[in-house]
């Protein structure tokens, strides 16, 4: 699933290339999670402002109205002024005048809502409950991160899921912020000690931020809007390496589940 960093990138990829470009002509394929919310012919004329990113939403401001896009479980963004012919996984297309910006989602959870802005009702149901920005300082603040951790019983991990509290620690990211806090998984999340807090609150930004810079995590087949693939996971201390030997002690790196999710850590080192 594309996590913050990959959605980062992929706005950064194109975010240039379509700001002032004017929308022509919107094509849709088969339905998505949720439906466009306006005819597709009253989006022509409109033009692109601004490209945001709230999380793991993607803001295309527009002169009149916002566009809401979620990659979810599968889903990619190209941009290109010479993109062929749409295919069955193509769900969408923003056809401007410097370009398409075409949504490929083979399983179909991600989406494409038109809302008249945030303060839209269903722009503050998917975005209101949202945590903290992790890569914006003036958002992402310590005595919200100690609070937050100090009120909550959660195992750790699953607290930086959830995403109420920080936004985009997805599970590799989880994984390697924590190996990096020498913090184990299954910790409450009131039990973390303060020298603990102080690492993860600093892991967290060291880690996406290097996400960003390698251009995301490609596991499958995440690529940005330009078609570049992301190179993350050749960084990564334990997501993946079950069995292998730790970075840092050299024994085994262990593989646990919790939620239904795979969880990567060391038992020596993080404790």
């Amino acid at each position: 699933m594309p996590e913050l960093p990959e959605v980062e990138v992929t706005r950064r990829s194109f975010r240039d290339a379509i700001v002032g470009a004017q929308v022509q002509a919107v094509r849709l394929g088969k339905p998505l999670r949720w439906p466009l919310g306006v005819l597709p012919q009253a989006l022509a004329g409109r033009r692109v402002q601004e490209v945001r990113r709230r999380g793991k939403y993607l803001l295309l401001d527009m002169d009149k109205g916002l566009l809401l896009l979620h990659l979810g479980m599968s889903g990619s963004l190209r941009f290109s002024a010479a993109l062929g012919p749409a295919g069955v996984h193509d769900h969408f297309d923003l056809e401007t005048d410097a370009g398409i910006l075409r949504l490929h989602d083979p399983r179909r959870f991600g989406a494409v809502v038109h809302v008249t802005g945030e303060g839209d009702p269903l722009a503050r149901k998917l975005l209101g409950n949202l945590g903290m920005e992790p890569l914006d300082p003036a958002s992402f603040t310590w005595e919200r991160f100690a609070e937050g951790l100090q009120h909550s019983r959660t195992p750790i991990k699953q607290l930086l899921l959830g995403g109420k509290l920080v936004v985009g620690v997805g599970n590799i990211y989880a994984s390697e912020v924590l190996f990096l806090s020498r913090i184990d998984p299954q910790t409450p999340a009131c039990q973390v000690g303060p020298r603990k807090q102080q690492r993860l609150f600093a892991a967290i930004r060291e880690v996406l931020a290097l996400a960003v810079a390698q251009g995301g995590t490609t596991l499958r087949d995440f690529s940005s809007a330009d078609g570049m693939p992301g190179h993350f996971q050749l960084q990564a201390k334990v997501y993946g390496r079950d069995g292998l030997p730790c970075v840092a002690c050299g024994r085994p790196v262990r593989l646990l589940r919790q939620g239904q999710r795979s969880t990567y850590y060391c038992a020596h080192c993080q404790k």
